[in-house]
């Protein structure tokens, strides 16, 4: 298939670019640079640079006639969004209203989204699973949870078929070492920890009393080499299937901050100082998924989200 990956420069994009290359897939990717980087495109794929909020460009890409998309092209600092939440809704929400109305003007009817475990807020039971009560906490979750409400509709009204992917927590990087391109400005814990073990970041743990069994905070981390492998599988689904699907993704068993932490003491070989602070408000002691549905739909199984090859992987590049 002819996929246009928006977004395909960026961090899980690039993987996900890939990941499409490795099962056949001619790719295009789109991107405005601002995030992702020239480092993460192909050689052999075409390149369209352009803005998910100029309409203008979006149509001019999807007139050059493409079988799918992937969108990767949100903002998702939780945080930044509580403080500039009307940046989260031209960017995430009007950006992406414009790449669906782009998509189905030009018939491109397959959409790959790339949603997130924040559409659910405070866990009410774990293992989290599709049908967990969505009450986002944060502005960044609300814009994914209106986005799969926003494809409901179009797949109704217009036949879009979609896979709504909800990450849990995206870490690692390319087991092979071709993508290698660092993230720009990362919020999350593990790279971090990989500044930290650099020199180039103070580390904090974020409370240490939780209810959990080491007092530190919970998360489901995911190898960006395994969330790829799922859109690829999504994509295949949705088109032999010709059916939309919501489908939740992690290893179903949770990691503790001090266990990362330990890992990357262990396989980094450096002391890696952490200073033990309060909590912040609003986080969960644990937060984990079911992928069963993954599973059972698409016969999806983490093969790289061990704790070791999400540090090591991570490790080797950020120690080039």
């Amino acid at each position: 298939m002819k996929v246009l990956v928006i977004g395909g420069a960026g961090y899980i994009g690039s993987h996900v670019v890939k990941a499409l290359m490795k099962a056949g897939h001619k790719v295009t990717v789109f991107d405005n640079l601002s995030s992702g980087l020239r480092q993460n495109l192909f050689s052999e794929n075409g390149f369209i640079y352009g803005n998910i909020l100029l309409p203008e460009d979006l149509d001019a890409a999807f007139a050059q006639g493409f079988d799918a998309f992937v969108h990767l092209a949100a903002f998702k600092a939780a945080g930044e969004s509580m403080v500039k939440p009307e940046k989260y809704s031209v960017n995430n929400i009007t950006g992406t209203l414009n790449i669906m109305n782009a998509a189905v003007k030009h018939g491109c009817l397959k959409m790959i989204f790339s949603s997130s475990a924040a559409v659910f807020g405070e866990p009410e039971y774990l293992p989290m699973d599709e049908e967990h009560p969505k009450h986002p906490i944060n502005y960044y979750g609300f814009t994914k949870l209106k986005i799969e409400e926003f494809m409901d509709w179009y797949d109704q009204l217009k036949g879009l078929k979609f896979a709504a992917l909800r990450y849990f927590n995206a870490a690692g990087y390319d087991p092979e070492g071709v993508v290698c391109g660092l993230e720009q400005k990362p919020e999350n814990l593990l790279p971090r920890i990989m500044e930290a073990a650099l020199g180039q970041r103070e580390l904090k743990v974020f409370g240490t009393d939780y209810d959990t069994r080491d007092g530190t905070c919970i998360r489901d981390y995911v190898h960006v080499t395994d969330l790829a492998d799922a859109h690829v599988r999504a994509l295949e689904y949705i088109s032999k299937k010709g059916e939309s699907i919501k489908l939740n993704l992690g290893t179903e068993k949770g990691t503790t901050v001090k266990e990362l932490l330990e890992a990357s003491r262990r396989i980094t070989g450096k002391a890696i100082p952490a200073e033990d602070v309060e909590r912040r408000p609003g986080d969960p002691a644990s937060l984990y998924t079911t992928s069963k549905k993954a599973k059972e739909l698409l016969g999806w199984e983490p093969k790289y989200s061990d704790v070791d090859t999400l540090v090591r992987t991570t490790w080797n590049v950020y120690n080039k």
